[in-house]
């Protein structure tokens, strides 16, 4: 299995999720497809196997770049923000997988993606959790209105991770989950243009210091 999900992984890099096939995965192996089959029962299942994978790389890079880290929540989202980046650019066939544009016809099973795919969104609302819980967050002078559906949302997330997060707070969590990854995926994907910035590095400092305005520090 380690073998298959290697080799997926190389085809993943050179021709792309949607070029993924069983056959020439066998192929690469020195194998006949029936022997591949055994452990994979589809292309869709292979796909699987690789966003797991996906998810829990990224998880466990950044993991590994917090365990380094000390307890100040700020600090601790910029180590995480970058530990995203430095994954995303070292793996950019399987960040696109991910996060990128969906592969016609197939649907993550969410019953196998959910954990893996969850772990880093957790780990950043844990972060501005403490950081709240540190009164590092300016609380805006007037709250918000949170629509109910939304509202109803967040109070599922906080008995989900058991959280003593207010609405505004995880507004803002959420607000700076989704633009870490756009961010991201901005530089993954070149979508600033070959000669706008000279050094994309700078580019996504500037990045992580409006996510800290965001979030009110």
């Amino acid at each position: 299995m380690t073998d298959i999900v290697r080799i997926a992984r190389e085809h993943l890099a050179t021709g792309g999720a949607s070029a993924l096939s069983l056959r020439a995965v066998a192929r690469d192996l020195g194998v006949v497809s029936s022997a591949v089959y055994r452990y994979v029962r589809s292309r869709d299942e292979l796909l699987t196997l690789l966003v797991v994978d996906g998810y829990d790389a990224l998880g466990d890079a950044v993991d590994t770049a917090l365990a380094e880290a000390g307890d100040d929540p700020i600090e601790r989202l910029r180590i995480t923000a970058r530990a995203v980046r430095t994954w995303a650019l070292a793996e950019p066939a399987w960040y696109g997988l991910l996060f990128g544009t969906p592969v016609p016809g197939y649907a993550a099973p969410a019953d196998r993606t959910e954990i893996p795919g969850t772990r880093v969104i957790i780990t950043l609302v844990r972060i501005v959790a403490e950081a709240h819980r540190r009164q590092l967050l300016t609380r805006p002078a007037v709250d918000p209105p949170v629509p109910t559906g939304l509202a109803r949302d967040f109070t599922r997330i906080r008995d989900d991770l058991g959280l003593e997060l207010p609405d505004w707070a995880l507004a803002r969590a959420l607000t700076v989950w989704c633009t870490l990854f756009g961010a991201v995926s901005f530089d993954v994907f070149d979508m600033y243009g070959a000669d706008t910035f000279t050094d994309r590095a700078q580019v996504f400092e500037a990045h992580i210091s409006a996510l800290e305005s965001l979030l009110g520090c």
